[in-house]
């Protein structure tokens, strides 16, 4: 599967020299085009979420901490008006009432009955004299004649003129707090105003507060005694777990841990004139949990297009090195063609020069000989005159041997131009492998030319042909083993076709390879010499002749090649006029 999507530069091996050399290495190309446009495309990318991300969660902790230190305040206002609301009604009961009139149990029951009804939170009232005994209470429980000299409320009130008290069970055994104010009379004698406040006040006050992140809303007092009950720090009178926050004067907000190490939003106020401190705990977890989902979406988010960047960053350097890849492969192969054009132009210019010094020798011998012969033939009796005459013919034979020899290479050298003529592709085959006689002769390769009688000549270019069937059977010779069996059928191939069927019985192509092997610079005789433009070219000039070109092939018992051609070719503009045997 990861073959399949290699591009084809990825496992290239330049095994060109000197001017037809591969210029670029693709692969470093492919590795550097990748990691640069990676780098610059993806690291802002990050770079822009992490401070997205930084900057948001800053924001929601700081929104969190804000509307904490709101509801703090508020919350420390409305306990601070209700503190401060029932001392007022009590200093101004003191104020408005002389000592005699309080002393009334009547009157005074009337003034708690008023105090509940327009305040509420009262639960009894008492007056107690400067030696600490009350002399007057109105409430529920038993509680006239008892001595409070020794309370410490008492005494700090005695000192103060006014005293809040933290809540306590005293007398009563149930958790309740004490506002009391003294009140002078005469010289130097006072009395002070007890009034008892039921907790159950706060405990509605807290209850009504709207607080997220699971949050608590509790009363302690300076020694971190609860004074209202917690949901998660304990009950009434009972010493909570937290540290006693440290005095301010403000409202002060906090992050903390628990032992289990849970993280907490902790805000606290002092409430004046009072022994009170309102905490607000709440779980940072709970608190964040939207943020986290908005988190791991955009972490998502995040992820999904980098994978898409990279994938595109991927498919597109891929796709850019690729096109480089295959623009210089036709570069090199120019080159290529141009190199062996070049060689074979010379090639044929010796050839023709060649050709033509040893014809005019040629004739001369062959003159020679002929004349040798009539003069034999038709003077005296020479001795031996029948061997002489079987000589002179063994010599006219090599004459027309090597004029043949000649020929064919004045035959093969006249067409590097691009000419369209009629043609007879089993001459054509037969001039070719004439060329291949010896090799076939020493190598004991039989070769099987069949052509059909219903093969008319094609208009075609002989020269690409000849290069066309020179590549294939020089590929057909090099894959047999000594002894081999080359066979090439000419059949018709409907109106329009005729079908070359070029078969051995050599070592075969491996499937794998067969899919590449009419790719450029493909080859399995890299290193015998081979530059693996042989097939390539071949497969080339077959197109520009308006034919195809197919191959099968079973290892171990050889190979076919199918070669297409058209009955008639029609002649192309700026068509290749170089020729290349094959490698």
């Amino acid at each position: 599967m990861i073959e399949s999507f290699k591009p084809k530069f990825w496992e290239h091996v330049d095994s060109g020299a000197q001017v037809t050399r591969h210029m670029f290495n693709f692969r470093r190309i492919w590795s550097h085009g990748v990691i640069w446009t990676s780098m610059v495309s993806i690291l802002p990318l990050i770079a822009l979420a992490l401070a997205d991300y930084n900057v948001t969660q800053q924001s929601i902790e700081s929104e969190i901490l804000l509307r904490t230190s709101r509801l703090v305040s508020n919350t420390r206002r409305t306990l601070s008006f209700f503190l401060v609301e029932r001392r007022a009604a009590l200093d101004f009961i003191v104020q408005d009432n002389r000592f005699e009139a309080l002393n009334s149990e009547s009157r005074l029951n009337r003034m708690l009955t008023n105090l509940k009804e327009s305040f509420g939170g009262f639960a009894d009232l008492g007056i107690i004299d400067q030696n600490g005994r009350q002399n007057t209470y109105v409430g529920p429980y038993n509680l006239l004649g008892k001595d409070y000299s020794q309370q410490e409320w008492f005494q700090k009130v005695c000192d103060q003129g006014v005293y809040i008290s933290d809540v306590f069970k005293g007398y009563r055994n149930v958790p309740h707090m004490v506002i009391a104010v003294r009140s002078m009379i005469g010289e130097g004698g006072f009395y002070i105003l007890r009034a008892t406040v039921a907790i159950e006040q706060f405990n509605q006050i807290l209850a009504h507060l709207e607080i997220t992140g699971q949050g608590d809303a509790f009363i302690v007092n300076h020694k971190g005694v609860l004074q209202t009950p917690s949901r998660s720090h304990g009950n009434v009178l009972e010493k909570m777990a937290l540290p006693v926050p440290l005095y301010d004067p403000n409202t002060v907000v906090v992050e903390g841990d628990t032992d289990d190490g849970e993280r907490l939003i902790i805000g606290y106020a002092y409430i004046e004139q009072s022994p009170f401190i309102l905490m607000i705990v709440k779980q940072k977890e709970a608190l964040m949990a939207p943020w986290y989902i908005t988190r791991k979406e955009l972490f998502g988010f995040l992820g999904v297009s980098l994978a898409l960047i990279v994938v595109v960053i991927l498919c597109m350097t891929t796709y850019l090195v690729n096109s480089i890849f295959l623009a210089d492969q036709k570069r090199v192969m120019s080159l290529h063609h141009i190199e062996y054009a070049n060689k074979m132009a010379s090639v044929g210019r010796l050839a023709a020069g060649v050709a033509h010094e040893i014809n005019n020798p040629l004739a001369i011998i062959n003159e020679k000989a002929g004349l040798i012969k009539d003069l034999l033939s038709f003077g005296s009796e020479v001795k031996n005159k029948q061997k002489l005459i079987g000589s002179i013919d063994a010599v006219s034979a090599s004459v027309d041997r090597c004029a043949a020899i000649t020929h064919r290479l004045l035959n093969f050298a006249r067409h590097v131009d691009v000419t369209i003529q009629p043609v007879n592709l089993e001459d054509i085959v037969r001039e070719v492998l004439g060329f291949l006689g010896k090799e076939a002769e020493y190598r004991c390769i039989e070769i099987i030319v069949s052509a059909a009688e219903d093969i008319p000549k094609i208009e075609s270019d002989r020269g690409k042909l000849q290069q066309i069937f020179l590549n294939l059977f020089n590929n057909a010779f090099a894959a047999m083993s000594d002894g081999g069996r080359l066979q090439i059928d000419i059949t018709r191939k409907g109106e329009t076709y005729v079908l070359v069927t070029v078969e051995d019985n050599g070592c075969g192509i491996p499937e794998s390879d067969l899919k590449r092997i009419f790719d450029p610079f493909f080859s399995t005789k890299t290193k015998v010499g081979g530059t693996g433009l042989g097939l390539s070219i071949t497969y080339g000039l077959v197109h520009e002749l308006g034919g195809d070109i197919t191959v099968s092939s079973v290892i171990e018992h050889g190979t076919k090649f199918y070669i297409k051609l058209p009955l008639v070719t029609k002649e192309k503009k700026n068509a290749s006029h170089s020729c290349l045997i094959g490698g």
